[in-house]
């Protein structure tokens, strides 16, 4: 079986200036950072639909990223796959004193109960990011939130790190409220556009718009919901919806592209009862 030294001469081979792969030769941080993204999508999308067949070759596919920034960085002497080894275990150790409260990866484990209770524990983790951001010149609550975070889980993390500092909602009748209130403005909007069509009335549509969607992620957010898997969820309701309604269209001899739109309805009306059932 291949080891992850294997995985990292492979890599050096594909990078090598003479007899390596031209594609691979011609990649940089920057060229492969889409792939990344894909790749952890793919890891996500497997487990999402339960394809735990095919997880170990998607988790290999994310691995070879990490081992392809690994070879970059240790061909410009920035660092190397064991630096990032390295890194990732002392900041875990550091973020877990109630597993190893002497700092010591092969230390004593801590069994007292007060050390594994759950809030005691996030607090400890927050804690100790903060210090960590701090360490690093952040003096921001907000400081190093990815910006090339999808918009709504950005959005959520932005909401959390801001409640983390002690700024949030005091209850849930609070955000529904406020739901009710962004969704009332961009009605406005809208009626004033409709009104009065003007560059600057389409802009406050859209301004308002993007806060409907900020505060629906506030709200799932303090539904202890994730707002990017809730979306990922209607996305492949309405999937499956839609295909159930196309193969409903064929069994009566039509199809989605040539059906009237009342026909469309009563099939979707007709799919939806019978996930009810």
């Amino acid at each position: 079986m291949h080891t992850i030294e294997d995985l990292q001469n492979l890599m050096a081979r594909l990078r090598d200036p003479e007899s390596g792969c031209p594609w691979d030769l011609q990649q940089d941080f920057h060229t492969i950072t889409a792939s990344t993204i894909e790749e952890a999508y793919e890891v996500a999308d497997a487990i999402e639909r339960g394809d735990l067949d095919h997880l170990a070759e998607e988790l290999g596919d994310l691995l070879f990223q990490v081992i392809f920034y690994s070879q970059l960085g240790k061909e410009r002497n920035l660092f190397s796959f064991d630096s990032v080894v390295d890194n990732i275990v002392t900041k875990l150790v550091r973020r877990h004193p109630h597993v190893f409260p002497d700092g010591n990866l092969y230390g004593e484990n801590r069994t007292d109960l007060q050390a594994k209770d759950e809030d005691a524990i996030k607090a400890s983790w927050e804690n100790i990011k903060s210090q960590e951001r701090e360490e690093k010149g952040h003096k921001s609550v907000i400081a190093d939130v990815p910006v090339g975070l999808p918009a709504l889980s950005r959005a959520q993390k932005l909401q959390k790190r801001v409640a983390k500092a002690g700024w949030d909602w005091r209850d849930l009748e609070g955000v529904v409220d406020k739901l009710d209130e962004e969704l009332n403005e961009l009605k406005q909007a809208l009626a004033d556009q409709t009104n009065n069509p003007s560059e600057r009335n389409e802009s406050k549509v859209y301004e308002e718009l993007g806060d409907l969607m900020f505060m629906t992620v506030n709200c799932a957010r303090f539904l202890k919901f994730d707002a990017e898997n809730c979306l990922r969820d209607s996305n492949r309701k309405f999937e499956r919806r839609i295909q159930g309604v196309e193969s409903h269209l064929e069994d009566l001899g039509g199809s989605f592209h040539s059906a009237e739109s009342d026909d469309i309805d009563q099939a979707w009306e007709e799919v939806k009862a019978k996930e009810i059932l």
